[in-house]
């Protein structure tokens, strides 16, 4: 079957679908993205989009029986499973930005990641909800029904330590008091200062909450940006219109020397409804 024949039958497993879950697999290993050095994290996983939406189109085959509701999109030569033998000398760090506020997307996406990864258990998750239209700043009320699933996910054993992102000292503190799993890092954008709050930072080691640096935008995709990826990665400028739903990175770390061992995106999207 000539690449051609291929891609029509992606689009039409594409136009069949309501549910789009996309996997880079590891990009340590990806030659196609290595040779790129994207200046940051959005424009990172814009190129992932499009290569491995691109990849699969071309090497995708038709059902065997009926369109699936929900299509999965990923390399698998490219993902990286844990053995059990090497898993104590790993470390599985997760950062899931949440773009809708749906609480089972939080379960949904450990799920998909424990799965692709081959473990029963993330030694970290944290999590970066949507940030409220109307406010620069984010509340405990916004941040509570996140926490509970996540709290939920540890006491199963799925996830062993949780954390959050952005989060000024007032608000960390008022999430700890309330908290029956207690925030056990916190993430800081330098962006937005060059040196991390006296306040902040003095609370932190008071409670044992590891502070923690990253790049991240409010806003890792735009809607208008993850519609762009979709169309280039499948050659299609008249693709249905796609919603990011979430956006999950994982960071698997060799313990022992502190390098990057794979890394890699989890993307979840709907159809838009007509």
């Amino acid at each position: 079957m000539d690449p051609q024949n291929m891609n029509s039958e992606a689009k039409m497993l594409l136009t069949h679908a309501k549910t789009l879950r996309l996997h880079t697999g590891n990009l340590v290993n990806r030659s196609r993205l290595k040779k790129k050095c994207p200046s940051s994290p959005s424009e990172e996983l814009q190129d992932c989009i499009q290569a491995t939406l691109s990849d699969w189109s071309s090497t995708t085959k038709p059902p065997s029986k009926d369109f699936p509701d929900t299509l999965d999109c990923s390399i698998p030569r490219a993902t990286d499973a844990i053995t059990p033998e090497e898993r104590d000398e790993l470390r599985v760090s997760v950062k899931l930005f949440l773009c809708e506020s749906v609480q089972s997307s939080i379960r949904d996406a450990v799920e998909m990641v424990s799965k692709a990864l081959a473990v029963s258990q993330l030694d970290s998750v944290i999590i970066a909800p949507p940030w409220p239209l109307d406010s620069d700043s984010q509340s405990l009320a916004h941040l509570q029904p996140a926490w509970e699933e996540l709290e939920a996910l540890v006491r199963s054993q799925q996830i062993a330590a949780i954390g959050t992102s952005d989060l000024d000292k007032d608000l960390l503190e008022q999430l700890y008091n309330w908290a029956q799993v207690k925030p056990s890092s916190n993430q800081f954008n330098l962006a937005s200062c060059c040196v991390m709050p006296p306040d902040l930072t003095a609370f932190a080691k008071e409670f044992d909450i590891q502070l923690l640096t990253h790049s991240d935008p409010k806003e890792l995709m735009s809607a208008a940006t993850f519609q762009e990826a979709v169309q280039e990665g499948t050659q299609d400028l008249n693709i249905a219109d796609w919603r990011l739903e979430w956006v999950l990175r994982y960071s698997i770390i060799v313990k022992s020397r502190g390098i990057i061992k794979a890394k890699g995106y989890l993307v979840s999207a709907r159809k838009a409804s007509p």
